[in-house]
């Protein structure tokens, strides 16, 4: 969910010995700029900055990128290989659209991008207009979050038009993934519905209750101090906030630790018909299975669930630094036993599976 989100290549460095190599990874990014009419959230530029990973030739050399100041770096970001070609190929590739948790950004996807480019898909990251660490958070950012899905579509939509990545991705093949708010986001996609009340009722009775105060939003004050804020500003947004956003050009959808999974109703997931699956982890204290993943996948015909033993919610962030670990506290602490980067891979592997599965 935190993302302090800054592109930089370090040192070259031979991939692990467990990655897949049927491809390198290319890395580029992109900014699009939708032209109908949107709620930017009170985001300081109106445009969307887009994360490109994609398949590139076994020729391209690949570097480590990083997320954090140069030569303190706080999180790593996979092995790729700036501004590569993409790799020949006769067909068409399959697109994948990633969301972050709240008050993260698209590099914080880093590890499931680049196994899935690996892998052979295109895949595009968004930083969430208001609610991305690339810039200032806004109260609309954190509470406006059915809008989200609205940044995925025309992200689909820029990345068809795109010159270079236009003509290569397979229309019919579009698949979607996303972390905490990000899941829950990739849900909303496929057409699950909002009932906010569910929340800011809850928050109201239970104000200790994690999901009303999750770290990232410690300097935007209580859940009804953001709903009281947005109520001046986005009367339209919040009227609309029960409506369907979906996608149709979105096939399948990968939700990891969607939260607030609890906020869709039930009637909406009953009506998805896209295949779904959902990962989270077991010592997961905001997005707990039972109120989230579970009571998804339990609404959804034909979704299925994995639990991960010991694992917390930010074990799906980047794996940390030395330095990140003693600045960041809990976005770089694990359950006992868990390494973070075998989690990591065991859930692309798991992705890769899935979208291979239901998209090729």
């Amino acid at each position: 969910m935190i993302g302090l989100a800054v592109l930089a290549a370090g040192a070259e460095k031979k991939p692990k010995a467990n990655e897949p190599m049927n491809a390198h990874v290319g890395v580029v990014e992109r900014v699009f700029h939708p032209k109908a009419a949107r709620n930017w959230r009170g985001a300081e530029k109106q445009e969307l900055h887009v994360v490109v990973w994609y398949p590139a030739p076994l020729t391209a050399v690949e570097v480590a990128q990083v997320i954090g100041p140069s030569g303190a770096a706080l999180f790593e970001a996979g092995m790729a290989s700036p501004n590569a070609p993409m790799v020949p190929a006769m067909k068409p590739l399959p697109l994948i659209v990633l969301s972050h948790g709240s008050g993260g950004s698209a590099m914080q996807m880093a590890w499931l991008g680049t196994a899935l480019a690996r892998a052979g898909f295109i895949v595009a990251a968004v930083d969430h207009p208001g609610n991305n660490s690339l810039q200032s958070y806004t109260a609309e950012g954190f509470a406006l979050w059915w809008e989200r899905a609205t940044d995925l579509s025309e992200v689909i939509d820029g990345m068809q038009a795109d010159e270079n990545f236009g003509p290569r991705i397979d229309k019919e093949r579009i698949g979607a993934a996303g972390f905490s708010l990000g899941g829950y986001t990739v849900l909303e996609i496929a057409g699950a519905q909002t009932d906010i009340s569910a929340l800011y009722d809850r928050c109201e009775k239970q104000p200790e209750q994690m999901v009303c105060h999750t770290p990232e939003m410690k300097d935007q004050g209580t859940a009804q101090r953001l709903l009281a804020q947005v109520r001046k500003t986005s009367g339209a947004s919040l009227a609309a906030s029960g409506d369907s956003y979906k996608d149709a050009r979105v096939w399948a959808v990968f939700a990891i630790a969607p939260a607030p999974g609890f906020t869709l109703t039930q009637e909406s997931l009953r009506a998805i018909r896209q295949p779904v699956e959902i990962v989270v982890g077991s010592a997961d204290p905001i997005a707990p299975a039972n109120e989230n993943a579970s009571y998804v996948r339990s609404n959804i015909r034909g979704a299925r669930e994995t639990v991960l033993p010991n694992v917390t919610h930010y074990t799906f962030l980047d794996t940390c630094t030395e330095a990140g670990k003693k600045q960041l506290g809990v976005y770089c602490e694990d359950g006992a036993s868990v390494d973070r980067d075998k989690a990591h891979e065991q859930v692309a592997t798991e992705a890769v599976e899935f979208f291979e599965k239901v998209l090729r």
